[in-house]
C-alpha cells in the first residue's frame, strides 16, 4: 500500500520537464498542445456565415436570471472591497458552505469549517491547482506519476495534470460503461502511479451520475493506493429526478483521500461571481491552502457574502431546476428518439450521437451554415484513446442554457437540418 505524505513532511522539489521528457511521453505532449475547445470552434467556423439568426448552444454559461438578493447583499458590504480577504475564505462563508453540505448530503458527521473547507475563485482555478497540490502531497509513485481523467472532460483537469508534470491518462466514458470511467479496467500498476483521479458527477457533457456504490469503490481505491479523488460537483443541483449523491457521502467519517468541488455558477446562475469551494480531506486541504495562498486569487468579501445568502436559500435553486426541466421536456418532445437522445440524469447538456450524419465536426459545421446553431463538436472536449478511437468524435454537445422559446426554436432547427 502507498500511503500519503504525512503532515510536516518535506515538500517535494520538482525538476522542470525537458523537451526529451515531453517527447518520451506522447500523452503529455498531446495534452500540452491542446487548446480551448471554443477557440477551435471559432477557428472552424470563422469563414462560414450562419444560415439563420444565430443561437449559441456551445458554451455552458447559465442564462437564467440571477437571484434578486445579489445586488442588495453586495451593496450592504460594498466597503469590504477596500480590504484584502483571507485566502481560505471568511469564517461566515466556510460555515455557510459546511452547513449547506450537511443539509444537502447524508454525511456521517458535519464538516469542520475551519479545517475541511476552503474558498475558491470559482472551481476552474480550484480544480487546476488541485493537481499541483496533489503531486506535492502524495507519496512517491510506483512509476511515472499519472493523473486520471474522464474522456470527454473539462479542460482544467488536463491543464492541471500538465502543470503538475504528470501523465494525463484519459479514461473513455462511453455509452458502453454508462458514460463513466470503467473502474474495472484500472489495473494495480496504473493505480500505483496515480496522483489524482478527476471525476465529474453529474458529468459534463453526458449528464451521467455516479451512484454511491461507484463512489465508495473509487474512494476505496484512493485509500488503498494513496491517491486523491477530485469530484467536480458543480452540476449537482441540476437534475431530473433524484439529487445526485456526493463524494463526501462515500468517503467515510474522515473524508480520507477525497475532495469535492462546488460552485455557484450553475446552482445559482452566477457564473460571473467566481465563488466556489473545495471540501474534504483535512490533511490535503492544509497543503492545498498553502499553495493557494501564494498562487491563487482571494475571493472578495462582498462576493462571499452573496454566497452566504445563496447557500441559505433553496427557493431560487428549485425555480432554476424547473426552468431546465421545462427545456428538457421540449427535448423529449422535439428530439424524441433521434440521435441516441436520452434525458440526462443531471446537468444541462444534450450529448447527441450524430455518427450517421458524418460525426461531430461535420454536423457542427452544417448546423452553423444551414441552421445558425452554434454547437460544440464532441472531439473538441475529448482525446484520442491509445487504440486511436475518440469517445467524442461521433457526438455534439448542446448547452440548454437559452430561454425556453430560443431552445424550442433551436431544437426544431436541429431536427429540420438533420432529419
Amino acid at each position: 500500500m502507498v500511503s500519503a505524505m504525512r503532515r510536516g513532511a518535506t515538500a517535494r522539489v520538482f525538476k522542470p520537464m525537458t523537451n526529451a521528457d515531453r517527447e518520451s511521453s506522447p500523452a503529455i505532449a498531446r495534452a500540452a498542445d491542446a487548446r480551448s475547445p471554443f477557440v477551435r470552434l471559432a477557428e472552424m467556423l470563422a469563414d462560414a456565415a450562419p444560415g439563420k439568426p444565430p443561437i449559441n448552444l456551445s458554451v455552458g454559461e447559465p442564462q437564467h436570471p440571477i437571484p434578486s438578493f445579489v445586488g442588495p447583499v453586495i451593496a450592504a458590504h460594498i466597503n469590504d472591497f477596500g480590504r484584502y480577504p483571507a485566502g481560505k475564505g471568511t469564517d461566515g462563508f466556510r460555515r455557510a458552505a459546511a452547513g449547506w453540505l450537511g443539509r444537502r448530503y447524508r454525511l456521517e458527521r458535519p464538516l469542520d469549517a475551519e479545517s475541511e473547507i476552503v474558498a475558491l475563485a470559482g472551481t476552474r482555478e480550484g480544480l487546476f491547482l488541485a493537481a499541483i497540490a496533489a503531486r506535492r502531497w502524495v507519496a512517491a509513485r510506483a512509476g511515472r506519476p499519472a493523473i486520471l481523467i474522464p474522456n470527454p472532460f473539462y479542460a482544467a483537469y488536463a491543464a492541471g495534470a500538465i502543470a503538475a508534470e504528470c501523465e494525463p491518462v484519459h479514461l473513455a466514458a462511453t455509452a458502453a460503461n454508462g458514460f463513466l470511467p470503467d473502474l474495472d479496467a484500472l489495473d494495480d500498476a496504473l493505480l500505483g502511479r496515480t496522483v489524482a483521479f478527476y471525476l465529474a458527477s453529474p458529468a459534463n457533457p453526458q449528464g451521467s451520475v455516479a451512484d454511491l456504490p461507484y463512489l465508495r469503490r473509487l474512494a476505496g481505491q484512493a485509500r488503498r493506493f494513496g491517491f486523491l479523488v477530485f469530484n467536480d460537483e458543480c452540476y449537482s443541483e441540476i437534475y431530473t429526478r433524484d439529487p445526485p449523491p456526493g463524494m463526501l457521502e462515500a468517503a467515510g467519517p474522515d473524508c480520507a483521500h477525497v475532495v469535492s468541488f462546488h460552485s455557484l455558477s450553475k446552482r445559482s446562475n452566477l457564473p460571473g461571481l467566481r465563488v466556489g469551494f473545495a471540501a474534504g480531506d483535512r490533511r490535503f486541504i492544509e497543503k492545498y491552502l498553502d499553495l493557494r495562498n501564494v498562487a491563487a486569487p482571494q475571493v472578495p468579501v462582498p462576493l462571499q457574502e452573496v454566497a452566504v445568502a445563496a447557500y441559505a436559500d433553496e427557493t431560487h435553486v428549485e425555480a432554476n431546476r424547473r426552468l431546465y426541466a421545462a427545456k428538457f421536456d421540449l427535448a423529449d418532445q422535439i428530439i424524441a428518439d433521434r440521435y441516441g437522445y436520452r434525458r440526462p440524469a443531471g446537468g444541462f447538456f444534450l450529448w447527441l450521437d450524430v455518427a450517421r450524419h458524418g460525426g461531430g465536426e461535420a454536423v457542427a459545421g452544417r448546423l452553423w451554415r444551414d441552421a445558425g446553431l452554434r454547437v460544440l463538436p464532441g472531439r473538441f472536449i475529448a482525446r484520442d484513446q491509445p487504440d486511436g478511437t475518440n469517445p467524442g468524435a461521433d457526438y455534439i454537445r448542446i448547452a440548454m442554457v437559452q430561454d425556453k422559446d430560443a431552445t424550442a426554436e433551436a431544437l426544431h432547427r436541429l431536427v429540420a437540418a438533420l432529419g
